[in-house]
C-alpha cells in the first residue's frame, strides 16, 4: 500500500485551493434586528455554526461593521450569503 507523505498532502491541498479557491461570506452589521435573531440566524445560515461562534461573529459585524461568517467554496459562499438574507441580513460573497 502506498504512504502518503505530508508533501503529497500539501500538493493535493494546492490543488483542491487553485479548483475550488476560498471565498468568504461577509455579515455586515444590522441595526434593525436584535442580536439573538442573528445569532440564530447565523446558525441556521452557516452549517456547523457554534453558538459561541455566532455570537463573536454577531458582536465582530456590530463592532466593527462586517465580518467573516464563513470561508468556503463560492457555490456554498453564495448559499450561505442567500440564506442569512432571507433573514433579512446583510450578507455578501468575496474572495478569500
Amino acid at each position: 500500500m502506498p504512504t502518503t507523505t505530508d508533501t503529497d498532502i500539501e500538493r493535493f491541498q494546492e490543488t483542491l485551493r487553485r479548483r475550488l479557491p476560498p471565498y468568504a461570506v461577509i455579515l455586515h452589521n444590522d441595526d434593525h434586528h436584535s442580536m439573538d435573531y442573528v445569532v440564530e440566524a447565523l446558525m441556521k445560515s452557516v452549517p456547523d455554526l457554534s453558538a459561541e461562534a455566532a455570537i463573536a461573529i454577531m458582536l465582530e459585524a456590530h463592532n466593527n461593521g462586517s465580518a467573516v461568517a464563513a470561508v468556503c467554496a463560492l457555490e456554498q459562499a453564495e448559499l450561505q450569503c442567500e440564506r442569512l438574507r432571507a433573514f433579512g441580513l446583510g450578507a455578501s460573497v468575496r474572495k478569500a
